[in-house]
């Protein structure tokens, strides 16, 4: 496996990425990480497994994360979210012309991913969506909420504490030291990051049946930062190109969880699955 780093820009931000390449490649995933950490977080795990297997990986930092450019917690608007993405479909391509291109969202990326999907045309063979930020787990305190919509008009790029319980994010304890101890996750976010997300999250579901193309959807039924009953809901709206996966009592990092073997293993499989289907 090769490691190729690169920088590209959107909204005038320098945006950071890398690419993973096997000496044979089959196809190739682009991966969109979640809120607060950044792409090479993946490396101890998705990444290794997918090139083990043949399968490329292209990754990037968005805005605000990681190596990328831009104020922690914030973004330039929803729409040059997906304006990367875009770019990140073009450098699969060009990199390797022949071979179908997957999404793969996690969490936040989710939520890109699966809008992506929904709202731009694309080349893609498929779609991975992991514990997608479609619906909180919880219900945020109201207070928080109006506040949060006062300071999206006033101070939009104001920035404050996510809250996130890291114990939430797996039960194995190594991988919540790991992230407690990376230099590079953070824990901002701005008003206007939460409630677009959410608001796209609630899109999402509503045009579920739009969903074009092949969908993996992947869910633990313990997960106390996103809801996989959102996630459900969607399958249930969407049409059979959705299967839905779920993981009897994991939590949110489905990559970092007990059943990450097993996960990697389906996603694996799916991919292949697809792979024939579209010969």
């Amino acid at each position: 496996m090769t490691l190729n780093e690169f920088e590209f820009q959107v909204a005038g931000i320098k945006l950071h990425g890398q690419y993973y390449s096997p000496k044979l490649v089959k196809a190739v995933v682009l991966l969109i990480h979640g809120l607060g950490e950044h792409s090479k977080r993946y490396e101890r795990t998705v990444v290794p497994f997918l090139t083990k297997n043949s399968i490329a990986v292209i990754s990037y930092d968005q805005f605000g994360h990681g190596n990328s450019g831009g104020k922690r917690g914030w973004h330039p608007g929803y729409s040059f979210l997906l304006d990367a993405v875009d770019q990140m479909v073009s450098k699969a391509t060009d990199l390797f012309p022949e071979q179908p291109v997957f999404l793969y969202g996690h969490s936040m990326g989710g939520n890109i991913a699966i809008n992506y999907c929904l709202q731009r045309k694309s080349i893609l063979t498929g779609l991975i969506a992991t514990s997608p930020f479609l619906r909180l787990a919880f219900d945020p305190p109201k207070w928080k909420m109006t506040l949060g919509g006062i300071l999206d008009k006033i101070m939009p790029s104001m920035t404050m504490p996510n809250d996130i319980d890291v114990n939430a994010i797996s039960r194995d304890q190594e991988e919540v030291n790991a992230y407690q101890s990376d230099p590079l996750v953070h824990d901002s976010v701005s008003t206007g990051y939460s409630l677009e997300m959410m608001k796209r999250g609630e899109w999402a579901i509503s045009h579920a049946a739009e969903m074009e193309i092949p969908m993996l959807l992947m869910h633990g039924t313990n997960d106390k930062l996103t809801s996989y009953l959102a996630s459900e809901e969607f399958e249930n709206k969407a049409r059979d190109n959705v299967e839905i996966v779920l993981y009897k009592g994991a939590y949110h990092e489905l990559h970092h969880e007990l059943e990450r073997e097993k996960m990697l293993a389906k996603i694996r499989s799916w991919i292949e699955s697809q792979i024939l289907n579209s010969k």
